[in-house]
């Protein structure tokens, strides 16, 4: 059985005392509840002090971007082998890296390899935007998304792939329940052409956009959908422990 997995991204948002202060009230909340993997992903500059917080729970600690080289003359990157000190997860190929930094499906594929060389496991983003959407080209890009980011990477068990449509984020206009899975049904299609089909249905596959505490069972009711990565939302804490809440009842982890 696929275990859960919920994930806050914070993206560009709180200074660091703000995030120690949102570790602290969500902390007790998150810590108690099982069966659930949390994985908490603030900016690079409060990853140590997050770190630190988080060092005796169960809360997880992932990075929301990283550069494909280990070091080197590349002023204002933090390369995977830094992150590897303070990490267990790297957010990879979002939409926002995607398309306000030109990031290509080939840049993310270098960044996916040398993340699992470095003992970093990847959150891997894949979605349409929405004319691509609206011309029904959505299982073409996330075909191609998917197919050229996990070029030559010889496994996927550290992996967790995202599917953030790109018209769903941040505009409070989530996808349905129904497109998310037939879409992430798509992505194990997919991954089982790849390698195998025990494979791709061992894999977790989460859904991402304007996900909340209002509409997250709606997701992962959902058997195909194993959880949610988390924007906005993350950054308020009842909010946030009450989806991973909600997700692990629903997937039958608490009662």
């Amino acid at each position: 059985m696929r275990i859960p997995f919920v994930s806050g991204n914070w993206k560009m948002n709180t200074m660091v005392t703000e995030a120690e202060k949102l570790i602290l009230e969500m902390l007790d909340g998150l810590d108690r509840i099982e069966g659930v993997e949390k994985v908490l992903c603030p900016p690079f500059v409060s990853l140590v002090a997050v770190n630190m917080m988080l060092r005796d729970s169960s809360i997880k600690l992932g990075a929301q971007n990283m550069y494909f080289e280990t070091k080197g003359a590349y002023t204002g990157e933090v390369s995977p082998l830094m992150l590897s000190e303070l990490c267990e997860f790297v957010i990879l190929g979002h939409s926002e890296r995607r398309w306000y930094f030109g990031e290509t499906d080939e840049i993310v594929n270098k960044k996916v390899k040398a993340a699992l060389s470095n003992k970093l496991k990847p959150i891997l983003c894949v979605g349409e935007r929405l004319a691509e959407n609206e011309a029904g080209k959505t299982k073409e890009v996330v075909n191609r998304q998917v197919t050229t980011a996990l070029d030559r990477v010889d496994s996927v068990s550290d992996l967790v792939i995202a599917y953030e449509p790109v018209w769903a984020i941040g505009t409070g206009k989530a996808a349905s329940g129904e497109q998310a899975a037939a879409t992430i049904q798509f992505i194990r299609d997919v991954l089982a052409k790849l390698w195998d089909k025990s494979i791709a249905q061992d894999l977790r596959i989460l859904y991402g956009g304007s996900v909340t505490s209002a509409n997250i069972a709606e997701f992962i009711s959902h058997p195909e959908i194993d959880g949610a990565l988390v924007g906005g939302a993350s950054l308020k804490a009842e909010e946030f422990v009450s989806i991973v809440e909600q997700t692990a009842k629903i997937k039958g982890r608490i009662r």
